[in-house]
C-alpha cells in the first residue's frame, strides 16, 4: 500500500490483519488521494487536512518528495486547527499528545515522516505487524499494478494477499492464483460511533474515533469489525 497520512481505521484493520504489511516507497507520489491529506469533523462536517509539501516536480517518487521548508510553522497551525475541532472530546488529552509526537520527527523526507507516523501509531493501539519498505523488498520496481504487487508477495515468500475492497475491480484472481497466491479483500464495517456531528461521518481520520471513542474501542473495531472477502 502508499503510506498514508493519519487513514481512516480500515488501513490499521489491514495492517492488524496481515503478517507482513508492505509500504511503498519507491512509487510515483499523486496529489489525488490520501498520501499527504486526509479528512477530520469539524463543525459537524467533514473538512481535510493536509501536510504542506516543497514545491516540485510531479512526477518524483514519495520518497523523493520533501515536507515544505516552513513545516515547522505549518504544522502548529495544523495543529491548532485539530485542537479546536477536538478539544471537547473525551480522548483529546492523549489522542492530541500522540498527534503533536507525531510532528516531533525531524526528519523533512516525506516517505520517512509518513513511515514515522504510521508505526507511531501502531505502538499506539497495540499492533505488531511487521512492515517493510518496498524499495528493501527484492523485486522489479519497473513493474506496474498487480504484477509488482505479486512480484513483491513472491520475494517475500508469501501465499495470501489481502488489499481493501477498492482493489476488488483491480486485481485477477486467476493471475494471482497462477503464481500461488490467494487474492481476499478487506471489508471495513465502518460502524457508527459517538461523533459531535447530526449525522456519522464515516471513514474520516483515525484521529477522529481516537479523539471521541479512545484506544480501547478502537483497538476492538480494528480486530474486528471488517470481513475478508475473496472476489466473485
Amino acid at each position: 500500500m502508499q503510506p498514508y497520512f493519519f487513514p481512516y481505521i480500515g488501513y490499521f484493520q489491514l495492517i492488524d490483519y496481515c503478517d507482513v504489511f508492505v509500504v511503498y516507497d519507491n512509487i510515483q507520489f499523486t496529489k489525488k488521494g490520501w498520501i499527504h491529506r486526509n479528512r477530520y469533523l469539524k463543525n459537524g462536517d467533514a473538512d481535510y487536512f493536509s501536510l504542506p509539501l516543497k514545491k516540485d516536480s510531479d512526477y518524483l517518487d514519495i520518497h523523493e518528495r520533501y515536507l515544505s521548508e516552513s513545516f515547522d510553522q505549518e504544522s502548529q497551525k495544523l495543529l491548532r486547527r485539530i485542537e479546536g475541532a477536538y478539544r471537547k472530546a473525551p480522548y483529546f488529552d492523549d489522542t492530541f499528545q500522540l498527534l503533536k509526537d507525531v510532528f516531533l520527527f525531524e526528519d523533512r523526507n516525506l516517505f520517512l515522516f509518513l513511515f514515522n507516523s504510521l508505526k507511531r501509531i501502531n505502538e499506539y493501539l497495540d499492533i505488531d505487524t511487521k512492515i517493510l519498505r518496498s524499495s528493501d523488498v527484492p523485486h522489479d520496481s519497473k513493474l506496474k499494478s498487480e504484477k509488482r504487487v505479486i512480484d513483491i508477495v513472491m520475494s517475500i515468500g508469501g501465499n495470501e494477499y489481502v488489499n481493501p475492497i477498492g482493489g476488488m475491480e483491480i486485481y485477477s484472481q486467476d493471475n494471482f492464483r497462477h503464481n500461488g497466491i490467494s487474492l481476499k479483500f478487506l471489508k471495513s464495517g465502518l460502524s457508527p460511533y459517538t461523533q459531535n456531528s447530526k449525522d456519522f461521518i464515516p471513514a474520516l481520520s483515525i484521529i477522529d474515533i481516537l479523539m471521541f471513542e479512545g484506544t480501547d474501542f478502537a483497538k476492538s473495531h480494528i480486530q474486528g469489525d471488517f470481513k475478508i472477502v475473496e472476489k466473485e
